[in-house]
C-alpha cells in the first residue's frame, strides 16, 4: 500500500510516499481502507517541521473511508461501514486527561494519508448520513473543535451573539453550528471578497481586520455592546482584540495559534473588568463527535470544500493552504 511519511529533518521538500505491507487488525482492531483527509493548521505545522514527529511519521489528523475487516473481538463495526478518524483516538468520553490525549493522529501517532491502517475499534466514529468521504473528512479536527467550543464547553443558546474570527473550515463549520442553533453571527476576514461571502451565509456583521487594526472595537460596537461567545482562532496575535469584541461576562473559547499567535500579550484589566470567562480547548472526545454528527444530520449542515487535490499532492495543498486564498477547507481525495 501507499502512504505518505514526514522525514527527517521534515519541511515540505521531506514529504515523501512510500510502500509498506497491508495491515491485519489485531483482536480489537479495523482495518479502514481511507478515501480522504484534510488539511488543518496543526497538519501544516507538522507537514512544516514546526512540530516535529518522529522519522517515517504519517501525518494528517482527518481521515474518512470504509471498514474492510474486523478482529474478532469487534462487534461495533462490520465490512462496509463507514468510518471517520478521531483527532485524539484514544478520549472517548468524559473530561480530558493526559493518557487519554497523548495520542494524537498525525502527530505522536500515524495519521491518515495511507490507503490502509488499522485503528482501534473505539478510534473511528461513523461519517454522517449523505456526506460524501471528503465531506466527513473535514469534521474530525475542524467540525469537532467548532462543535466543542460552541456547544459542549461554550454552552451556546438561541438568540445569543457569536464571534467567528477567519474563513477556514473550523470557522465557517462553527458559523453553521451558531446559525443552526440560532445564534446571531458576526465575523471577521481579510478580503472584501470574503466579507460579502460570510454576509451571504448570514451574518450579522462582517469587519475587515486588514483595514480595521481594533476590529474587536467595531464588533463590540456593532453587535450592541459585545458578544456572548467568541471562538478565538490566533492566540496571542487574536486574543487582545477578541476581548475588545466580548461582552460583560461574555465567554471566550481559545481553539488556534494561526499567524503569529503562539505567544503575545493582552491588558488584563480589560479581562478583569468585563468578568470575561476564557477557556482553553483542543477538540474533543469520541462522545462529543457523536453528538455533533447527530446535530449535523438534523440540520443537513454540509461543510465548505474550497478546493480538493490528489494523495500525491499534499506538498502542493500545503502551498495552497499557505497562500491563505482558501474559503473553507481543503481536501485531498483517493
Amino acid at each position: 500500500m501507499k502512504v505518505v511519511v514526514v522525514s527527517q529533518p521534515g519541511g515540505l521538500n521531506n514529504l515523501h510516499i512510500v510502500e509498506r505491507p497491508d495491515p491485519t487488525p489485531s483482536d480489537h482492531e479495523v482495518l479502514v481502507r481511507w478515501h480522504a483527509t484534510s488539511l488543518n493548521f496543526h497538519d501544516y505545522l507538522v507537514g512544516v517541521g514546526a512540530i516535529p514527529v518522529l522519522d517515517g511519521r504519517i501525518p494528517m489528523s482527518d481521515g474518512a473511508g470504509e471498514v474492510i475487516s474486523v478482529g474478532k473481538e469487534v462487534n461495533d463495526w462490520k465490512e462496509g461501514d463507514k468510518v471517520m478518524s478521531m483527532f485524539f483516538p484514544g478520549w472517548v468520553e468524559g473530561e480530558p486527561a493526559f493518557k487519554k490525549i497523548v495520542g494524537v493522529s498525525g502527530e505522536t501517532i500515524d495519521g491518515y494519508i495511507v490507503e490502509m491502517s488499522c485503528v482501534p475499534a473505539s478510534g473511528i466514529t461513523r461519517m454522517p448520513a449523505g456526506y460524501t468521504y471528503a465531506e466527513a473528512a473535514t469534521l474530525p479536527c475542524a467540525g469537532l473543535t467548532a462543535w466543542n467550543g460552541l456547544m459542549h464547553s461554550g454552552g451556546l443558546m438561541s438568540g445569543q451573539k457569536v464571534l467567528i474570527e477567519g474563513t477556514g473550515g473550523m470557522s465557517l463549520l462553527g458559523l453553521q453550528f451558531a446559525k443552526a442553533a440560532g445564534a446571531k453571527i458576526y465575523a471577521t476576514t481579510s478580503s472584501p471578497a470574503k466579507a460579502e461571502r460570510l454576509m451571504s451565509l448570514g451574518c450579522e456583521a462582517v469587519v475587515n481586520y486588514k483595514e480595521d487594526e481594533r476590529w474587536g472595537k467595531t464588533i463590540f460596537r456593532k453587535s450592541g455592546g459585545g458578544v456572548d461567545l467568541t471562538l478565538d482562532v490566533g492566540g496571542g496575535s487574536t486574543m487582545g482584540q477578541s476581548i475588545e469584541a466580548s461582552k460583560i461576562g461574555g465567554t471566550i473559547i481559545s481553539i488556534g495559534i494561526l499567524g503569529n499567535g503562539r505567544k503575545g500579550s493582552i491588558t488584563f484589566p480589560k479581562l478583569f473588568f468585563k468578568f470575561i470567562n476564557m477557556k482553553g480547548i483542543a477538540v474533543g472526545s469520541r462522545v462529543m463527535q457523536e453528538a455533533m454528527i447527530e446535530a449535523i444530520e438534523t440540520s443537513q449542515i454540509k461543510p465548505d470544500i474550497d478546493k480538493s487535490f490528489s494523495f500525491d499532492q499534499l506538498t502542493d495543498a500545503f502551498r495552497y493552504q499557505e497562500s491563505g486564498q482558501h474559503f473553507g477547507k481543503i481536501v485531498l481525495e483517493w
